[in-house]
């Protein structure tokens, strides 16, 4: 399994090679920079001579639902003081309710109040916070019963073991390869 900031550096690797290349979709992922996201295809192509891999790197983090590649960073290798938590754990299915929340104490009590032998995962949109059940988790490409999920206290934005979540994080990563 591959650290989840090494495989965003790769990413970030792939994509300055494709801009290189003048690939037409890595030139509209640029678009994800707030000073190219109204550039029209000319405006992007004339942008690729000044374009280095730290914007490449902002691109992936900003993919993965990241400000910035160094709030990524923070989160993907578990540091506790991480704030932003990306978009990696909302699935490509938004019929899905689950219930949300704004401040992550009512998220915790609400999964602590959850009745005996039904599981929830403490999960994170950014800086909000939602319950899911195990088929969302699945649905996510995780294993709902990966003991990385008991070592984080089934707990995304507070985890107990910050590694398990980085490896959580890697995980993600890993089923998301191709699915663009």
């Amino acid at each position: 399994m591959m650290d989840p900031v090494r495989e965003l550096k790769i990413r970030a690797e792939l994509l300055h090679k494709q801009l290189a290349s003048n690939d037409p979709g890595a030139l509209a992922r640029l678009r994800t920079l707030p000073e190219l996201g109204r550039a029209d295809e000319t405006a992007l192509a004339a942008a690729v001579p000044g374009i280095r891999r730290k914007h490449c790197l902002a691109v992936v983090a900003r993919e993965c639902g990241f400000s910035s590649w160094e709030r990524a960073c923070l989160a993907l290798a578990g540091e506790p003081g991480a704030t932003e938590l990306g978009t990696l754990l909302y699935g490509r299915d938004g019929s899905v309710l689950h219930p949300w929340f704004a401040i992550y104490d009512e998220a915790r009590a609400h999964l602590e109040a959850l009745p005996v032998g039904s599981r929830g995962y403490l999960l994170a949109y950014k800086h909000h916070f939602f319950v899911a059940d195990r088929a969302f988790v699945a649905s996510l490409g995780l294993d709902p019963d990966d003991p990385d999920w008991r070592a984080i206290g089934w707990d995304w934005a507070r985890p107990a073991d910050g590694a398990a979540r980085s490896r959580l994080y890697a995980k993600r990563l890993a089923s998301m390869r191709g699915l663009s």
